[in-house]
């Protein structure tokens, strides 16, 4: 079988998604390869689409908020959207790509490119099975101008919006947002402190403001910084691609030794098995990430839309805690994260929600597809 995912940088989650379902793929021997469909035009495209998105939540999480009730806005309206159309320019590019490229099956982990395919399917283009797979715990805006074959809705508590989006029924397969192998494999906390070279008896706390290195992490990071030393407390403190904030928090906290700066890392695994507690905003992938792997978490400053739909997702089934005012409640979070009770409880309530099985769910999926076992 030969398998083109499809996604865009808006956000590390989709990309993450992507790979993980290739990894999957791999695994059992088909070809699997993504593909953000705006490079078919030119890095350059893919780069502009994918940066205007990271600066707009970097530079201003509520005009990002303001974005996306417009987009919501348009599920009222009985005409698409201009998303739609300007997605639609891409049907040639990608209608090249399926002439000169053997594929049997076409997933999508970004609605953008979900759009692109139903252009093509609404203009009698030829195109093979389409999957679309959710990477928030919410029917995002645009999902319902969309025609795919499938639908990867990461639970059962979800149908019901979907269906009521316009989604048809016999289209939903339920499944886990897709997560790397490493995310899930059994690693002890011992084993990962001892491959990072982590000290087996302090205390290490993960603080992420996710790809894009967005979210209260200054003010986090100074409501933490003067308990480090007399409870013996680590930062793992985790800048994505935000070089202006490497760079500010690398002249604030540089010279501390319990405090260590960042960028995005390929190894998240090991740290997510090595620390304590979780700390960060809820995208779809990390806080899917972090319920699989198992880790205490706690989750601050969501970017106002999907995001905001993640953390009550999660805070309602207690598989994390929600903080709305940092400066106040981050410590008394922590505190309650530090009973062993209070931790066990989070832990069956992740393993109750999150499998981390997505990914070889989906493959499963593409395998019945394809008519391959």
């Amino acid at each position: 079988m030969e398998a083109l995912i499809l996604t865009c940088s808006t956000g590390g989650g989709h990309n993450a998604a992507a790979y993980a379902v290739a990894e999957a793929l791999t695994l059992r021997g088909h070809v699997a390869k993504v593909l953000d469909p705006y490079s078919l035009v030119g890095e350059r495209l893919a780069k502009t689409v994918g940066g205007t998105y990271v600066r707009m939540v970097q530079i201003s999480p509520r005009l990002f908020g303001i974005v996306y009730k417009i987009g919501d806005t348009y599920r009222r309206l009985p005409v698409k959207s201009p998303v739609y159309a300007i997605n639609g320019r891409m049907a040639k590019h990608l209608a090249r790509y399926f002439r000169e490229n053997k594929t049997d099956v076409v997933l999508c982990s970004h609605v953008f490119a979900a759009e692109m395919l139903t252009y093509m399917r609404r203009h009698n283009m030829n195109i093979p099975k389409t999957v679309f797979i959710a990477t928030d715990y919410t029917c995002v805006p645009f999902t319902e101008e969309t025609n795919c074959d499938y639908y990867i809705v990461p639970s059962q508590d979800l149908n019901d919006e979907y269906i009521r989006r316009g989604i048809p029924e016999e289209k939903l397969v339920i499944s886990g947002i897709p997560v790397r192998k490493a995310i899930r494999d059994k690693m002890s906390k011992d084993e990962a402190r001892a491959a990072l070279g982590f000290d087996c008896h302090s205390k290490y706390y993960i603080i992420s403001g996710g790809s894009m290195g967005a979210g209260k992490l200054k003010t986090a990071i100074r409501v933490l910084e003067p308990t480090l030393e007399w409870e013996d407390r680590r930062l793992i403190v985790l800048c994505g691609n935000n070089e202006g904030l490497m760079e500010t928090l690398e002249g604030r906290y540089g010279d501390n030794p319990r405090i260590t700066l960042l960028p995005s890392t390929s190894d998240m695994p090991t740290y997510l098995h090595a620390c304590d507690i979780f700390i960060g905003k809820p995208g779809g992938l990390s806080s899917t990430e972090c319920a699989a792997a198992r880790v205490p978490t706690i989750f601050i400053s969501p970017i106002p839309g999907c995001e905001t739909y993640n953390s009550k997702f999660f805070g309602g089934r207690g598989m994390a805690l929600t903080v709305k005012n940092v400066g106040r409640g981050l410590i008394p979070a922590i505190r309650k994260l530090e009973n062993e009770s209070c931790v066990e409880k989070m832990r069956r309530q992740q393993e109750k929600y999150i499998s981390g099985l997505g990914a070889e769910d989906i493959a499963d999926l593409c395998e019945r597809i394809c008519g391959e076992s």
